[in-house]
């Protein structure tokens, strides 16, 4: 059962996919209907899950269950990446890669392979205060203060 994001507890469990290319305006719209149409059937052992979505940067598609009205199982969850596997196929684009590393470069935002990110540190493109997209957050709250940070604030942080 979809509700607004705003709705849900932030201690809501969150899963981010990042794509590797930049979504158009029009296909982020078709993204937004399908997502809502999707979590409005999803279900956990026949228990609509309350659950959300936010889409951010035409990059990022953010989801999120409340799990104290119905945790997330294990076919439940099998079936939201069988949905963002269907978005992959469709637009053409990588969203389960975590080998990738999201970073803001003055207002673009660039996605790298994390071997090149390393060598960007390396060669000191990147630093400490670069802002980059924490996307192994758990939680709305971790979500909310810790996801678009200075990488010396995330995992990030042991590659300087």
């Amino acid at each position: 059962m979809y509700v607004p994001f705003e709705n849900l507890p932030e201690e809501s469990k969150i899963w981010i996919y990042q794509s590797n290319r930049k979504f158009s305006d029009a296909e982020f719209s078709e993204i937004e209907t399908a997502l809502q149409s999707f979590l409005e059937g999803w279900a956990a052992h026949g228990t609509s899950l309350e659950s959300s979505y936010q889409l951010k940067y035409n990059r990022f598609i953010i989801i999120a269950v409340n799990q104290d009205v119905q945790a997330a199982t294990g076919c439940s969850i099998d079936s939201s990446v069988e949905f963002i596997q269907s978005l992959e196929q469709k637009y053409t684009v990588d969203l389960l890669d975590k080998m990738n590393v999201t970073f803001k470069l003055g207002e673009h935002i660039a996605h790298k392979p994390l071997i090149d990110f390393k060598k960007m540190v390396k060669d000191k493109a990147v630093t400490e205060n670069t802002i980059v997209f924490n996307n192994l957050v758990n939680n709305i709250e971790e979500y909310n203060e810790s996801w678009e940070v200075p990488a010396i604030d995330s995992w990030h942080s042991r590659f300087f």
